[in-house]
């Protein structure tokens, strides 16, 4: 058995060469690089908030020079028009009274926080830290999660349909229905080179824009997260090329899967927006998991384990009969 497997192995790495798939995985990688270190970073660095006061009466007699004086209600307002990030403090009424405007109830939190130190104080404050994470290595992590994320969940999904629909066009598929071999090992060997691929491809991704030190820390919590995303995308790619027909069916299918997985996601993990049942989202789990390996935070519950393997298994076992109703039909 393991001698037929790395034949089918051996095959699939051949297919997947002649179809330049590691060359367009390995120009993914070097695009999202190069968009994270000299677009992301340099045009989203973190910068402080920026402050205005209007104290008409001159009460506040410490205030750092970080804030910028207002000399009415009106200007003040037309600057937090300008500048929607800011914070607006009006001390008309005797008492500093925080205008902003909403952005999410956290961020608002350490907006007003921020803002009121700096009445208080003659020493400027400045964010040199987000936890363990310096702003900009928090951005390097936060946006190589995201876009690892997308390249499994919507590269991963279109290759190994790619792959499968040229081996049908071929008659890979009829062959492998005659052989003395267990059709089994035909999609365990498709899962492992796709794993294997993603393995690599997030291990590269995260040293290259996480760097070494930092990446050789998290990476072994991210490549197992990495696996669980893999295997998904890889078993629900398997299972829609073997129920349609051809790849413009398949292209609606893959509209409705990257929707599904992806949009509520983001909407949830890195917006205001809060829905009551994203946490039964497999997808937001998935993410989440991820995200919370780039950071350093273990997933301990054994309940997400557990049901990723049973989703795993469920996912091989529905795809076994549709396998071979493919091999049958091809014959």
């Amino acid at each position: 058995m393991w001698k037929d497997f790395c034949s089918l192995f051996k095959k699939d790495c051949q297919m997947m060469i002649a179809g330049k798939f590691f060359l367009l995985a390995l120009g993914s990688l070097l695009l999202y690089t190069l968009f994270i270190n000299f677009g992301y970073v340099r045009f989203m660095k973190a910068e402080l908030y920026h402050v205005y006061l209007y104290d008409p009466q001159g009460t506040q007699q410490q205030v750092s020079d970080l804030v910028y004086p207002v000399t009415s209600l009106e200007e003040l307002d037309k600057i937090l028009v300008a500048d929607a990030t800011g914070v607006g403090i009006d001390v008309s009424s005797g008492t500093p009274d925080i205008i902003l405007y909403y952005g999410s109830e956290k961020v608002d939190r350490h907006r007003a926080d921020y803002a009121y130190s700096l009445l208080h104080t003659d020493r400027g404050y400045e964010a040199k830290t987000v936890g363990t994470n310096t702003p900009e290595l928090k951005q390097r992590k936060e946006i190589s999660c995201e876009l690892l994320f997308i390249e499994i969940v919507a590269v991963g999904f279109l290759g190994i349909a790619s792959v499968l629909f040229k081996e049908k066009q071929m008659g890979v598929i009829r062959v492998h229905a005659v052989l003395p071999l267990k059709k089994s090992l035909f999609i365990l060997s498709k899962i492992t080179v796709f794993l294997l691929s993603d393995l690599v491809f997030a291990s590269l991704m995260t040293i290259c824009n996480v760097g070494f030190t930092s990446a050789i820390h998290i990476l072994p919590a991210v490549l197992v997260q990495t696996a669980i995303l893999s295997v998904i995308m890889a078993l629900a790619g398997f299972g829609c090329t073997m129920l349609l027909n051809d790849f413009k069916q398949f292209s609606l299918a893959y509209l409705v899967i990257a929707v599904f997985a992806a949009a509520p996601v983001f909407l949830a993990a890195n917006t205001s927006i809060k829905m009551a049942w994203i946490g039964w989202h497999p997808f937001y789990q998935i993410y989440m998991a991820l995200k919370n390996a780039y950071f350093g935070i273990s997933v301990t519950t054994p309940v997400y384990y557990l049901c990723s393997a049973c989703g795993i298994v469920v996912l091989f076992l529905m795809i076994q009969p549709a396998f071979r109703r493919e091999m049958g039909k091809e014959g």
